[in-house]
């Protein structure tokens, strides 16, 4: 009997073919941290709270999401199974179907996002070089070309892009942009009065929180098919919390300071034009290169989910999910998706609670005596706590909707278990 493939979804990655460790972890998950697109969110909470508001929304936010991302982590190294097949432990093995289908769909989605943000930066830069006339300025080019280096990335999978690239060279050329950005904008902008500007008041507080955390839980479903590779759960743990905190943090941040000081003329590129000023573009080309990163993982871990669902190879999948992201992309203008991001939340987040108190307090890191076709209590608690999120979004912004849906849903999930005494298989 062969041993199964450490990329198949339905099988546990065995001990011995586990290689990240906690710098495994922070160079990946520092990477996905970073990216156009936070920068982009960045930009949306700048408006409404200004930079006061706007960092304290992102601390606060970027905190409680990253203590979830992690602890979701630590599932995938406890159990050696992708997210989706984790998910089996907790909701059944047909419950599992609808949140990898709704993952499939999301990932699809932030796929196509993140190549329609690198074409817009690349043909940005490409026109300030070369001219509008040029072909290193047309849209089309930068998407077929980073949607096929990104699903070149994903059909190699997470060991090979880690441990050879990423690790080795990537981490400290995404680090130097990340400093140059940040030495320009000390040295340029006026950031004592930006700090005395109030935002307009167009966003509460609660809400760029909410948004904040967005960032962090959009990877919850898919954080395991990385972690799964990891040695010890403790630093699976502190690699990506830190890799994540740092990451995501700084480059938000930066992207509310640069649309304060440089990106006030409403124009949509305004701040990818104040980027491209920095350093000759040098730190927007290092950061736009990142962003394959990203959508190396949206492709490869739909490939798993959609491996889940169908049963095929994951890496022919992930030839057909580049392509769909790249076809997409092409067809797609970038539009505003705050609303993108909090429907993702409501989603994930409260599924999360059910799946973090399941594994940490019900069963306490050990595998269950057996796994029924479906867990009603689970789906249940998920459910009820989606509705709460929703609730709160609509009939109580000011107070947040994901910490509280994520609470309910958990408590709610663990009452149901406690009182049934769901069993444990032997530690």
């Amino acid at each position: 009997m062969t041993t199964p493939s450490p990329f198949s979804p339905d099988h546990p990655v065995p001990s011995d073919r586990r290689p990240f460790g906690a710098r495994d972890l922070f160079a990946l998950w520092f990477s996905l941290g970073t990216g156009l697109m936070v920068l982009q969110v960045g930009a949306l909470l700048a408006p409404g709270l200004g930079l006061a508001g706007a960092l304290l929304a992102i601390v606060i936010g970027t905190a409680i999401g990253v203590l979830l991302l992690a602890a979701a982590g630590v599932v995938g190294t406890d159990t050696g199974l992708s997210a989706m097949a984790s998910l089996r432990l907790s909701l059944g093995r047909q419950g599992v179907r609808l949140p990898a289908l709704l993952n499939l769909l999301q990932l699809v989605g932030w796929g196509a996002f993140e190549l329609i943000v690198m074409r817009d930066a690349a043909s940005l830069l490409g026109t300030r070089a070369f001219g509008e006339a040029s072909l290193w300025s047309s849209p089309v080019l930068w998407t077929v070309c980073f949607g096929a280096l990104a699903t070149l990335l994903a059909v190699c999978g997470p060991l090979a892009f880690v441990r050879k690239i990423l690790r080795t060279w990537g981490i400290w050329l995404l680090l130097g942009a990340c400093l140059w950005l940040t030495w320009n904008l000390f040295a340029r902008a006026d950031l004592a009065a930006i700090w005395a500007r109030a935002g307009d008041g167009s966003m509460p507080l609660a809400v760029g929180i909410d948004i904040a955390i967005a960032m962090p839980l959009s990877w919850l479903p898919l954080i395991a098919d990385y972690s799964r590779f990891g040695q010890r759960a403790g630093r699976v743990f502190a690699g990506t919390a830190l890799g994540y905190l740092l990451g995501n943090g700084w480059l938000m941040s930066l992207g509310v300071a640069y649309t304060l000081a440089f990106a006030t003329s409403g124009e949509a590129n305004a701040l990818l034009l104040a980027l491209a000023g920095a350093g000759l573009g040098i730190p927007l080309l290092l950061i736009l290169l990142d962003e394959s990163e990203n959508a190396f993982a949206d492709i490869h871990s739909a490939a798993v989910s959609s491996g889940l669902l169908l049963g095929l190879k994951v890496e022919h999948l992930a030839l057909a999910i580049g392509a769909l992201c790249t076809l997409i992309a092409c067809l797609a203008p970038l539009a505003q998706y705050e609303h993108f991001l909090l429907l993702i939340g409501s989603v994930f987040a409260p599924l999360f609670g059910v799946v973090l108190t399941d594994h940490f307090l019900v069963r306490r890191r050990r595998l269950p005596a057996a796994v029924g076709a479906l867990h009603g209590q689970a789906l249940l608690a998920w459910g009820v706590g989606v509705v709460v999120y929703h609730l709160l979004a609509q009939l109580a912004p000011d107070v947040g909707a994901t910490l509280p849906a994520v609470l309910v849903a958990g408590a709610l999930h663990g009452l149901a278990s406690l009182s049934r005494g769901r069993g444990t298989a032997p530690a």
